[in-house]
């Protein structure tokens, strides 16, 4: 192996290099010690100052982030949520949805209909006051909303169960159903005045 000439086995002598001029290095970062130093010895000289308005700000951006979370439980005062007794849909806007429920139902297709009803109706309370209707509220929620008149409330429970009934526990709704529903719905929307029926 010692007379194979493609193996060494004398250590190799590097040749010194100069190490690299980094002068520009040290004259850039002076440079920026000039420029920021006296900014640094203003900051350190304000420091007692400069604390108190940075506690300042903290405080005020918390007490902020608070009052955004919390406004909306205060805004609910006991105004807001009693009951609108005088709330209820157009007469000619009820009589038009009912028209449309009787169709359906004339059809024999009560669970269509009765779900149209509660459909409208939220959407009824939604275009009169906004501010009872979430996009999450649920026909439930409505039905036990203060803001709303008993009558409705009533109405929306009488609704809302069969709806329900038919989407949730896959029962066909009935004729006694419909009927429950349409007045329920009648009763409280045109303000017990009699409706036509089916």
């Amino acid at each position: 192996m010692r007379a194979d000439d493609s193996i060494q086995y004398e250590p190799v002598e590097m040749p010194e290099q100069e190490p690299p001029d980094l002068g520009w290095l040290e004259d850039l970062f002076k440079a920026i010690g000039d420029l920021l130093g006296p900014v640094g010895e203003a900051l350190g000289l304000s420091w007692p100052v400069l604390k108190w308005i940075m506690i300042g700000l903290a405080v005020a951006g918390l007490l902020f982030l608070l009052w955004r979370l919390l406004a909306p439980v205060f805004a609910r005062s006991p105004v807001s949520e009693a009951a609108d007794e005088d709330w209820a849909p157009a007469r000619a806007e009820a009589l038009a949805l009912l028209d449309e429920a009787d169709r359906l139902a004339a059809e024999g297709r009560y669970d269509e209909a009765t779900h149209l009803l509660l459909r409208r109706s939220v959407g009824q309370i939604a275009a009169a006051r906004p501010e009872w209707v979430e996009p999450s509220s649920t026909a439930r929620e409505l039905a036990a909303l203060p803001a709303l008149p008993e009558a409705a409330r009533a109405a929306f429970r009488v609704i809302a169960e069969r709806v329900e009934s038919s989407l949730f526990a896959l029962r066909h709704l009935g004729r006694e159903d419909w009927d429950a529903a349409r007045a329920a719905y009648a009763e409280f929307a045109l303000q017990k005045l009699p409706g036509r029926t089916a």
